[in-house]
């Protein structure tokens, strides 16, 4: 099993195929333009973030994550944010998504940060891969939701 992960934005010829995979996992059918000005623009933006990322094998598409300037609205004091972990189904059970957590950390300790952070309303998936609870916030629609935190080491 051979798993690359690249960044959408040195590979262009993927980012139509990125755009479709965030929008079916994570988007709704009123916010396709959203995916896609958020990738497009991520693609030329001279900042460090947003990215986004694929996990690929067999060139498939199978996982992705991205690296955000904010994911909570409600939180703007904190940043970046870990974002959009997905791995297909069939995929699952091969810690996929922890060699995409892991790569997050290795690009965000690579663009000098010292913390990453992510929000979910999983509780027991992230604590196992050293994310620590830090408290809550909430979406736009006021549910509450669960805020990590990573501590990156050198």
């Amino acid at each position: 099993m051979m798993i690359q992960i690249v960044d959408v934005r040195d590979n262009p010829e993927l980012v139509d195929d990125a755009i479709q995979f965030f929008w079916k996992q994570w988007g709704s059918e009123g916010n396709f333009n959203f995916y896609k000005d958020c990738i497009t623009q991520s693609c030329k933006t001279e900042s460090e973030i947003p990215r986004f990322y694929l996990a690929i094998e067999d060139d498939n598409i199978i996982g992705s994550y991205a690296i955000l300037r904010s994911d909570l609205n409600s939180r703007q004091d904190l940043s970046p944010w870990f974002a959009c972990l997905y791995v297909r189904p069939e995929a699952r059970g091969k810690k996929i998504g922890d060699l995409l957590q892991a790569h997050a950390i290795n690009e965000t300790r690579d663009k000098g940060y010292v913390k990453l952070y992510l929000c979910t309303d999983l509780m027991g998936y992230y604590e196992r891969t050293n994310w620590i609870y830090v408290g809550k916030g909430y979406s736009l629609s006021d549910d509450e939701i669960r805020i990590y935190e990573y501590l990156i080491k050198d």
